[in-house]
């Protein structure tokens, strides 16, 4: 399971209950992935569009080595219809939830009105919201996810989405805050981890990077779903931000470690956290 579903089973497999909201087409592949969510527990809100079949990608892998990806997708913009359906799952299931995670694979899906909607609502029922968008093969705009709790760029997302390629790193998380209007900012560093951004109750930014726990990872690809699966849980759970981090560098290192997109769950990053201070 791939896209926001695998971001939904890592949320799952943390320990918290979630619903995943998304767009697939009428065909084998789809009724894998309700299969699928119904096998792990997850809530369906996934809608049907005859348009827009299921999202396929396939990996080519020889020795642990990733050569390439093949992908099939659909990535025009969802019909007035579709997008009506999903505002509607969204409100419904606000009702009962601590946050909302938007993963935006830049498909077309989640579109302007679709992002008030969620504002709206995180503002009515006092909901966190974390967002992501995910541009490994897609150029998606960081700046189109305002009002979150927290976002999480890596820096070539932010120098694009700010059109700067000269300022400081520093300076350059702040201004994105700033223009996005978030409380919180992840910035993603790849092999040098990440640096999480604060705006305290006395409106002044406050920094603290977290170092990359494997030096030599074997696959990458789940490291940054991992960390937004954490982040998300723990901060809707109550926890500080820089205390949830701190669990974000034992997940996204747990992450690393194997070959493929694999949920970790809570008894392996609670090994991991023995054995890192043992």
């Amino acid at each position: 399971l791939g896209g926001a579903g695998v971001v939904a089973s890592h949320v799952k497999a943390l320990g918290a209950s979630c619903n995943l909201i998304s767009v697939v087409g009428e065909d084998e592949n789809a009724n894998w992935v309700e299969s699928t969510i119904r096998d792990k527990n997850i809530g369906s809100g996934i809608i049907y569009d005859s348009t827009r079949p299921t999202t396929f990608k396939k990996r080519y892998v020889v020795d642990n080595q990733k050569l390439f990806r093949v992908s099939k997708l659909e990535d025009h913009q969802i019909s007035k219809q579709i997008e009506k359906e999903i505002i509607k799952k969204i409100i419904d299931f606000s009702k009962k939830c601590n946050g909302i995670i938007i993963s935006d694979f830049v498909y077309g899906i989640v579109t302007q009105k679709i992002l008030k909607t969620i504002r709206e609502v995180a503002k009515k029922e006092n909901i966190f919201v974390f967002g992501d968008v995910q541009c490994s093969s897609q150029v998606g705009l960081i700046t189109k996810l305002e009002e979150c709790t927290l976002i999480f760029p890596n820096e070539r997302e932010a120098r694009i989405s700010l059109q700067d390629k000269a300022t400081g790193l520093e300076i350059l998380s702040q201004n994105l805050m700033k223009k996005t209007k978030s409380k919180n900012l992840l910035m993603k560093l790849g092999g040098d981890g990440f640096i999480v951004y604060e705006n305290n109750k006395d409106d002044q930014y406050v920094s603290q990077a977290f170092p990359a726990l494997t030096v030599n990872p074997v696959d990458v690809t789940g490291a940054g779903d991992s960390l937004l699966a954490i982040m998300s849980v723990g901060i809707s759970s109550g926890n500080t931000i820089m205390e949830t981090a701190a669990l974000g560098c034992c997940v996204s290192s747990l992450a690393v470690e194997n070959m493929g997109n694999k949920p970790i769950d809570l008894y392996s990053i609670k090994e991991k956290l023995i054995l890192s201070f043992s």
